[in-house]
């Protein structure tokens, strides 16, 4: 019978090589979408997957649109409506996260919750390549270091356009090419200030809004992201990614 001292070395070791592994794997994997654009994520897989099920039709509407062609009010749209510090941090806003702890602390004690988040769009794109939907402490976990990971390896425009290209914008629609095509029949390319601030709005909650029939809290949304548009500086807020 081995002895327990024996046992924890061997366990020892097999760990370190998973782990080591793990980052092999992960670097590369990230590294590889530096020049690659990622095929698919867990939630268009997820959302695939629904439709077969209930009978719908599967295809996703979806088509990978570079930075450069990208609307520059698009990009700055969800900039200041998702991570007004985006160009400047290191993949984690700091001073958001205590501003949501406390707001969400004072939220505790009340009855109708409004939870606040302080996710980057780095931990968003972060999320959605590389990992699942849900809540849990296992997979915040590997959003940290998958965030970490793409800070250190991609530019900031290489997040942003893997961002915008990705993001759910509707029912099975992704990336703000579909969702311009979808809602207002052109390019995100010839997105203008307010159509751009308009589609930013769909965002936080795609399956429910649609910037074809806005509601009035989205319309009143859209208002308070050109305000924040035109507080940064405009187009050239763009700057601070070079």
């Amino acid at each position: 019978m081995a002895a327990p001292q024996s046992i924890g070395k061997k366990l020892g070791f097999w760990a370190l090589k998973a782990a080591a592994w793990f980052f092999i794997v992960s670097f590369s994997w990230a590294a590889l979408y530096i020049w690659v654009n990622p095929p698919v994520t867990s939630i268009m897989v997820k959302r695939k997957l629904t439709a077969w099920q209930t009978g719908e039709p599967a295809k996703l509407k979806r088509q990978w649109l570079s930075y450069e062609d990208i609307s520059p009010y698009m990009i700055l749209a969800v900039i200041a409506t998702e991570d007004q510090n985006f160009p400047f941090h290191g993949g984690f806003d700091f001073k958001a996260i205590s501003q949501a702890m406390e707001h969400n602390q004072k939220q505790a004690t009340k009855k109708r919750k409004r939870i606040k988040g302080a996710s980057t769009i780095s931990q968003q794109v972060a999320k959605n390549v590389f990992l699942w939907e849900g809540r849990s402490w296992l997979r915040k976990g590997f959003e940290v270091y998958f965030t970490f990971l793409i800070e250190a390896l991609w530019s900031k425009k290489r997040i942003i356009e893997v961002y915008l290209n990705v993001a759910e914008t509707g029912n099975k629609v992704f990336g703000v090419q579909a969702a311009a095509q979808t809602y207002f029949g052109k390019t995100a390319t010839q997105l203008n200030m307010e159509q751009a601030a308009l589609l930013a709005t769909v965002l936080p909650n795609p399956q429910k809004n649609n910037p074809a029939r806005p509601s009035q809290y989205m319309i009143n949304r859209k208002n308070w992201a050109v305000r924040q548009m035109q507080r940064l500086g405009g187009k050239n807020f763009l700057q601070a990614l070079e």
